[in-house]
C-alpha cells in the first residue's frame, strides 16, 4: 500500500495512493493514521493526481531519529573515521516539511547541505528487540527524508542539534510505502540538485543495516508507532542556495522535491 497525507476542508487526512496507467493518484481518505489501525477503512474521494495534491508530511512522528555516517563513502568524504557503533542524533518534529514546500536557508549559516535518505516508519511499540526476533515486524513502512544540515554550525557546535534542527530542515515524503522491504531487496537512493545527479547509494551499503539499527536503538530507547528513523546518507552531499531545487528519489516511494529560498 502507498499512502500520503493531504489538506482537506475538514483538516489534515491520510489518503490511499494508487497507480493508474503509470501515474499515481490520491483516491480514498483513510479513517486513521495507517500505523494506528490494522484496517484501512475510509471514504472515497474525487481522485486527483498525486503531483497536484495538497500534500503534507506523510508522517506524524513523536520523535525523529537519524543515523550519521552510515555509509563508508560519506564518512570518508567528510574526513571522518568509520563509526564502530551507530552514531545517532535527533531532529525536532518542528523541522518537518511537506513535499513541494520550501526549504528556508537561514542567514546565520554560510553552508547548508542536502542529505537524501531512506527512512523507516515504526509500526509497533518496540523495546529491546532481540537478535532472534524479526525486525520487519516492527516496521510499518518506508519513506524519504532529506536531512538538511547547516554544515558550518555542525562543525562549530560539536553536537548537532542546532545544525540539524531548523524549521523546514526535515522534508519528508511524498508517500509511505508499506510493501517495500529494503531488508531483503536493497533500494537505491538518488539525490539531484537542479536536475544534476549528486548522490547515488544503495541500502545494501549501510554500515549498520536496518535490523541492527533497530536492535541498537531499542536497547536504550522505546520506539513508538509512527516514529521516524532516517538511516543515513550516501556520499555526494553538497550545498544548496536560494533558487535551487533538491529532489531525492527512491524507487517504490517516488521523488521528494523541494525548492530552496
Amino acid at each position: 500500500m502507498l499512502y500520503c497525507r493531504i489538506k482537506t476542508e475538514s483538516g489534515p487526512a491520510y489518503a490511499e495512493v494508487v497507480e493508474r496507467c503509470g501515474q499515481l493518484w490520491v483516491e480514498r481518505l483513510l479513517s486513521a493514521a495507517p500505523w494506528r489501525t490494522e484496517t484501512f477503512a475510509g471514504t472515497p474521494m474525487e481522485a486527483i493526481p498525486l503531483a497536484l495534491a495538497p500534500l503534507l508530511p506523510p508522517v506524524e512522528p513523536g520523535k525523529i531519529i537519524c543515523v550519521g555516517r552510515n555509509y563508508r563513502d560519506h564518512a570518508a568524504e567528510m574526513g571522518n573515521d568509520i563509526p564502530t557503533e551507530p552514531l545517532l542524533f535527533f531532529k525536532p518534529v518542528s523541522s518537518l516539511l511537506a513535499p513541494g514546500a520550501a526549504i528556508e536557508r537561514p542567514a546565520i549559516s554560510e553552508r547548508v547541505d542536502y542529505e537524501g535518505e531512506l527512512a523507516i516508519v515504526i509500526g509497533r511499540r518496540l523495546r529491546n528487540l532481540q537478535a532472534s526476533e524479526d525486525a520487519r515486524e516492527s516496521i510499518h513502512g518506508y519513506t524519504i527524508v532529506n536531512d538538511i544540515s547547516a554544515r558550518d554550525l555542525q562543525k562549530k557546535d560539536g553536537q548537532w542539534t542546532r545544525a540539524k534542527g531548523f524549521d523546514t530542515f526535515c522534508p519528508v515524503g511524498p508517500v509511505v510505502s508499506t510493501s517495500l522491504d529494503p531488508t531483503t531487496t536493497p533500494v537505491t537512493v538518488e539525490t539531484r540538485l537542479n536536475g544534476d545527479l549528486r548522490q547515488r547509494g544503495s541500502s545494501a551499503d549501510l554500515i549498520f543495516p536496518i535490523p541492527e539499527l533497530l536492535r541498537y536503538i531499542s536497547a536504550f530507547m522505546t520506539l513508538e508507532p509512527g516514529d521516524l528513523l532516517a538511516t543515513g546518507t550516501p556520499a555526494g552531499v553538497g550545498p544548496i542556495h536560494p533558487g535551487d531545487r533538491v529532489e531525492v528519489t527512491i524507487p517504490g516511494i517516488g521523488t521528494l522535491s523541494n525548492p530552496v529560498v
